[in-house]
């Protein structure tokens, strides 16, 4: 958009959301190779990297006495640890759930860091992911109960003239899951992240708009800070949830209910 003939442009709050390229490289090996990072790609590796040296730094192998590090990772561990016993019964989950939980937190987190990218906004990854796990999941429950696993789609006591039209809503509702998983996690992180870019947008212009308007400005600065230790709550909600509805899909399939 431009304003009095001039080259001042304003831009969409959702442009922060954008999967963009950052380099390319091409060359004649193997016939052709295209070699690209995008923003998703390198914050995928910052990422990955942020929770590898977070754990070793908690890793307390070689010490007598436990670092802030080890009892962060130790508490967070042991609620993790917990929500699985009592959601699936059984701890053999438990590495998968407190991978998946710590990649949502941190990507959540680094996110909130100004200019940064957030990776759980692209929908590549937030569906993606809901996706491989409903298939995960289903393949779970085929191996467990083999062709008895069909029968979660046909509720007990259903007559045999409605079993068609009960199985179809359930295998839709079944498949809804991977949906509202991925749309949960994608909807609430970009409604945050675009509340906070229009609120640090507006803050910035009335800073600028002299000393008394700067002064009436503290207040709702204020109120932007309390928003901003409220996204990073969400950030950690997210994650639990995200997890806890995993447990919930596990158990339906290895309990068929």
């Amino acid at each position: 958009m431009l304003l009095n003939n001039t080259n001042l442009f304003i831009s969409s709050p959702l442009e922060q959301f954008e999967v963009t390229n950052l380099f390319s490289f091409n060359a004649p090996l193997f016939g052709y190779i295209s070699f690209t990072i995008t923003n998703l790609a390198l914050y995928t590796g910052i990422i990955f990297s942020l929770i590898v040296g977070l754990h070793y730094l908690g890793n307390n192998e070689t010490k007598l006495l436990p670092s802030k590090w080890s009892i962060l990772f130790e508490s967070f561990f042991a609620s993790i640890n917990t929500m699985v016993r009592e959601q699936i019964g059984r701890e053999i989950y438990l590495p998968f759930i407190y991978s998946l939980f710590f990649f949502i937190l941190v990507s959540n987190l680094v996110g909130n860091i100004p200019y940064s990218f957030t990776i759980t906004t692209s929908v590549i990854v937030s569906i993606g992911l809901s996706f491989t796990i409903l298939i995960g999941v289903t393949i779970l429950g085929l191996y467990i109960h083999k062709i008895h696993f069909f029968s979660f789609f046909i509720p007990a006591g259903t007559p045999l003239a409605l079993v068609p039209l009960l199985v179809l809503i359930e295998l839709i509702s079944y498949i809804a899951r991977a949906f509202s998983l991925g749309i949960r996690l994608f909807a609430n992180v970009v409604a945050g992240h675009t509340l906070l870019k229009i609120l640090s947008t507006f803050l910035f212009k009335m800073f600028s708009g002299g000393l008394i308007i700067f002064i009436l400005t503290l207040l709702p600065f204020a109120l932007f800070l309390a928003i901003t230790g409220l996204e990073l709550a969400v950030s950690f909600i997210q994650a639990y949830v995200f997890v806890l509805l995993v447990c919930s899909y596990i158990k339906d399939a290895i309990e068929l209910h």
